[in-house]
């Protein structure tokens, strides 16, 4: 941080004008305790306060009252360097909304040219449903399923997922036959809404809402989260939730598996325990120390701050080692690439697969 941005930093004091880039009791929330500190990713590796999230909540501050310009490299950085985990939400005492807060940062310092180069192709594919629905037919992802009862559950189809993971939405199909399944659905907005377009993504949240009636059940956590923030908690159900409560028990294989959480569903939805039941049910379940904190790949925070990412998976992947397991499972597609990568270079005998392409294939033994 450059020395006239600390120095602001510190002489921050009292009400001042504001900008309308925040919403002002999100803002406030805020009392500066520093309970947020050792929970945060960031601040772990750089021991810097505005790599934390009461540091950036003051920058944030200083770019509302415009005692900060928009322009300010520190700003940049910040903006960036931020896993958006939301990690600091579950220890805040004054119940600060740092994700939402992240999300109205970002769509101010990440609009238009701004954004970073490598995310702009994601979200015109992303925009693109009958661009989604090529990649699902050419990859074979879940294949069409008529809704056949008003109150039928309709399976969410990620957007990068039906390409890279396609599998997954076949295995939960397998899983559970009463899902209903639509092809030619859209995009959530997660995407979106995490890298400097809120407003979109809570436009295409809400048609995916209308497209898909009743319950909506997902395989990727970040989803998950940023969907029931738009329509509803009580629309949307993981998929790891729904299969507890809806397919039958299956037998305990002799393997050690683990798990790596989604950020977005454990600390934003408080869904961590579902998991690990299915998972104790099946096999030995090993938890990894850090299984509840992030893996570094957080949306598209693995291409736009690789340096960053490659450092907390490097600590992910030796746990993993030292576990001696199997299987790590994951719950989000972006943890699974991740992990995949990680684990490929270590050339470690452990195999990262999502989980209900894990309960499919020992439901099918």
């Amino acid at each position: 941080m450059s020395e006239s941005v600390s120095e602001t930093m510190s002489e921050q004091t009292g009400p001042a004008d504001s900008r309308g880039i925040f919403s002002k009791d999100l803002l406030d929330a805020c009392i500066s305790c520093g309970f947020c500190l050792p929970a945060c990713p960031t601040y772990a590796l750089t021991g810097q306060e505005q790599s934390s999230p009461r540091g950036r909540i003051t920058l944030m501050r200083l770019l509302e009252t415009g005692d900060l310009a928009p322009d300010d490299a520190t700003l940049a950085e910040e903006s960036s360097l931020c896993l958006g985990c939301r990690a600091c939400e579950t220890v805040c005492p004054a119940g600060v909304q740092y994700g939402h807060l992240l999300e109205e940062w970002r769509d101010e310092q990440w609009s238009g040219l701004k954004r970073p180069w490598i995310v702009r192709p994601l979200l015109l594919i992303a925009n693109r449903k009958w661009l989604l629905r090529i990649l699902g037919l050419v990859r074979r992802s879940a294949r069409k399923r008529r809704r056949t009862a008003p109150d039928q559950p309709t399976l969410m189809l990620g957007c990068f997922e039906r390409g890279l993971f396609p599998s997954v939405s076949r295995s939960i199909a397998a899983l559970d036959p009463n899902l209903a399944v639509d092809p030619d659905q859209g995009c959530c907005g997660a995407l979106h809404a995490h890298n400097g377009e809120l407003e979109k993504g809570r436009d295409l949240a809400r048609a995916l809402g209308v497209r898909l009636p009743g319950t909506i059940v997902t395989t990727s956590g970040g989803c998950a989260a940023h969907l029931a923030d738009v329509i509803g908690r009580d629309r949307v159900v993981e998929a790891s939730e729904w299969l507890l409560k809806h397919n039958a028990d299956s037998e305990s294989r002799p393997l050690r598996v683990g798990l790596q959480d989604s950020c977005h569903l454990r600390n934003g939805l408080g869904v961590w325990k579902e998991p690990r039941d299915l998972l104790g049910r099946t096999a030995t379940y090993v938890e990894l120390p850090s299984a509840g904190s992030c893996c570094g790949a957080a949306g598209t925070y693995a291409l736009v701050r690789k340096k960053e990412s490659k450092a907390i998976l490097a600590k992910k992947i030796a746990e993993i080692e030292a576990a001696d397991l199997d299987l790590v499972i994951a719950v989000n597609p972006g943890c699974l690439r991740q992990l995949q990568t990680g684990l490929r270079k270590a050339k470690s005998r452990t195999k990262a697969v999502h989980i209900v392409d894990y309960l499919a294939q020992i439901t099918r033994q």
